[in-house]
């Protein structure tokens, strides 16, 4: 079976610089990967060039068996660390601005019939991330969680089939962390996401991924370190023994 994603022999360099070498990775629909890595490793830039806002020095994305272009498109999704979210709109226009952009790519701006359907589809994401009594609140209103779950509304709105995230809770208090972990949980079962997440901690690696992917360096120069990038030294598919929502470290186990 053809692969959803498929990346093939990529390197990522600037200058003398080797940040990713000989990248090999087929990522199958509707996996949830944890990427994982000590810092420097590369997993930030292998993201980036997945999403298109960077070009590998070497190699090829194919995405259902086709060249996959360079550059940001509507079939992948990103949430950051830090919100990326507009301050100057409420939750609601913030949402429904990506729908704009991709109908009136011109004027970024619907009108009629076409803005109204629009806005239920905002309500509607809006409802689904949480924050359907938040329509009309600013970011500068909004706490910590609220604000990632506006990104991730942002990111679904125009039905990404990847969502991409970095480090999307790094920022966030334990408990409204794990209130995220059960709500991306629950947005890639509803959505049928492909879902390639980059993250420090090695429990919310285990307890959201169906595999778990460590980036490192296989060779090491003391004498040139940036001559040697780093690529996928570990490759760990993960079998949950519950749901997904109340998934925990405990109930994961390798597959054989």
């Amino acid at each position: 079976m053809t692969a959803l994603l498929s990346l093939q022999n990529i390197w990522v360099e600037y200058g003398d610089k080797v940040v990713l070498e000989r990248v090999n990775l087929d990522i199958e629909a509707g996996s949830f990967v944890s990427i994982i890595g000590p810092s420097g490793a590369g997993k930030s830039s292998l993201l980036r060039v997945i999403l298109g806002q960077e070009i590998p020095t070497r190699g090829q994305m194919l995405l259902d068996g086709l060249p996959l272009k360079p550059e940001c498109g509507p079939d992948r999704g990103v949430v950051f660390q830090r919100y990326s979210v507009f301050p100057h709109l409420s939750v609601l226009h913030n949402t429904v601005f990506g729908l704009e952009c991709a109908q009136a790519p011109l004027i970024a701006r619907l009108f009629g019939s076409r803005r109204r359907a629009a806005l239920a589809e905002a309500e509607d994401m809006l409802d689904a991330v949480g924050l359907s009594d938040s329509l009309h609140l600013y970011p500068a209103q909004m706490s910590g969680g609220m604000q990632q779950r506006l990104a991730i509304a942002q990111a679904l709105i125009k039905r990404p089939r990847i969502l991409l995230l970095d480090e999307p809770f790094g920022a966030l208090d334990p408990g409204i962390r794990a209130d995220m972990h059960a709500l991306i949980t629950r947005l890639w079962r509803d959505y049928s996401l492909t879902v390639i997440m980059v993250t420090h901690d090695l429990r919310e690696a285990f307890s959201l991924g169906t595999r778990v992917l460590t980036l490192d360096k296989r060779r090491r120069d003391p004498h040139a370190p940036h001559r040697f990038g780093a690529t996928a030294v570990y490759d760990l598919p993960l079998t949950k023994r519950m749901p997904a929502p109340e998934a925990t470290a405990d109930s994961i186990t390798l597959d054989a």
